[in-house]
């Protein structure tokens, strides 16, 4: 799918669910175009010699607040698809109940063709271009794709050089000694577990009898597991790119990081007695009770959707499930606990740490991690109301409340 269509995709659902429950569509209209799309050409010397990157900032609705989400380097970022993940933060934020609008922002770049100093000249260049539209009361942009802590904190400082004061609010996802937050690495694997937690007990699903599979094994995938399989969960399966490892007693998710960390990718890990290597393909078409995709987008589409025989989805990635695909698990009575929902984790941590910069204070891994737990189950609790409710699916469910919310908020304004 092209990022035209994954922004079009992301229109016609919003306007589908807001027709179904008579939100005027002018007004969906006026929601779903973003406030501003910024552009720019950054000149930077690779080698002597002068290249133009490009970037982008899509900011999309600050009505809730301040407009939030990532910068990403990657050489498939375009216009487009800045969009599309912008409107998709603004209902994330939403259904988390956050003070925040959404945004999303990055630079066409395969950074692995970039020196350490050549990223840091581009980091700062690009923060110098977003610094009269971004700020703690503004725009708060945060790691995505390809960028992490080093980088917001280039960025930081070249952001706080030329408005010539500390600001650390301005940028989440900071090195501890820059001000960022405690818990944040395992915000959005945690948060997800929560949500699992929360269905388990609406639907009576027992952890040790519960079998999950989970597809990627970064940082999401790691965390989420780790924690599913320490109350109990049994992961039968995990994988990365290169394919995944099965093992139908359960898998040691420690043990599990050890040998990807030893051996590069799960494909390379010798075979044993113990566990069977599988492609990614089959470990979708496991009969499991939860399936994980926290990888890639679209990874469940109208060409595999047949051989999905899992009995709840639970998207710990953005977007990986088509319309398509929805629409026949849904007609198969498969639960889709949605990425809005399921990966809202991150941002939460996020307005944590914003929360703590504004205040100078800093709060204690304790203190996050609860604070997190209550969001997400208060999140989970409104959303299963309107399903109970409305008989709706969870997503359509979470884009109620979200648009809902954000709409409501244009009117208080005055914008519509």
């Amino acid at each position: 799918m092209d990022s035209n269509s994954i922004y079009q995709k992301s229109r016609e659902e919003v306007l589908e669910v807001g027709e179904k429950y008579n939100l005027a569509e002018e007004k969906l209209e006026e929601f779903l175009e973003p406030d501003r799309v910024l552009e720019v050409k950054i000149p930077i010397k690779i080698d002597n010699e002068l290249v133009n990157f490009r970037g982008f900032r899509s900011q999309h609705n600050n009505n809730l607040g301040p407009y939030k989400g990532g910068l990403r380097f990657h050489q498939n970022v375009n216009k487009d698809e800045v969009m599309a993940l912008s409107l998709w933060m603004s209902l994330k934020c939403a259904v988390a109940g956050l003070p925040f609008g959404g945004g999303k922002g990055g630079i066409i770049i395969d950074p692995k063709t970039l020196s350490d100093s050549e990223s840091e000249r581009l980091c700062k260049a690009y923060a110098l271009f977003l610094e009269p539209h971004i700020g703690p009361w503004k725009d708060v942009p945060a790691p995505d794709v390809n960028t992490g802590e080093r980088e917001m904190a280039w960025m930081l400082d070249s952001y706080e050089k030329k408005v010539g004061h500390h600001a650390p609010a301005t940028f989440t996802g900071k090195p501890l000694e820059l001000g960022g937050s405690q818990g944040r690495t395992e915000a959005t694997g945690l948060g997800g577990f929560y949500v699992l937690a929360s269905y388990s007990e609406v639907t009576r699903m027992i952890p040790v009898k519960t079998t999950i599979a989970v597809q990627g094994f970064g940082n999401v995938g790691y965390w989420f597991a780790k924690f599913a399989t320490g109350v109990g969960y049994k992961a039968v399966a995990i994988s990365d790119s290169s394919g995944g490892i099965y093992d139908s007693n359960g898998l040691n998710v420690e043990k599990l990081s050890q040998l990807k960390e030893k051996y590069g990718s799960f494909n390379k890990i010798p075979k044993t007695k113990d566990h069977e290597l599988i492609t990614n393909n089959e470990l979708l078409a496991l009969k499991v009770d939860v399936l994980v995709p926290a990888a890639l987008e679209n990874a469940i589409h109208e060409r595999n959707v047949k051989d999905i025989k899992a009995k709840v989805i639970l998207e710990m990635a953005n977007g990986p499930t088509t319309p398509e695909a929805d629409a026949i698990l849904s007609s198969n009575e498969v639960d889709i606990l949605p990425d809005v929902l399921c990966n809202a984790g991150g941002v939460t941590v996020s307005y944590f740490e914003w929360v703590q910069n504004l205040n100078g204070y800093s709060w204690t891994k304790e203190k996050v991690i609860k604070e997190l737990k209550k969001i997400m189950d208060s999140s989970f609790e409104e959303i299963y109301q309107v399903v109970q409710q409305k008989k709706v699916s969870y997503r359509k469910a979470a884009y109620i409340l979200a648009i809902k919310r954000i709409v409501n908020a244009m009117m208080l304004r005055g914008r519509l």
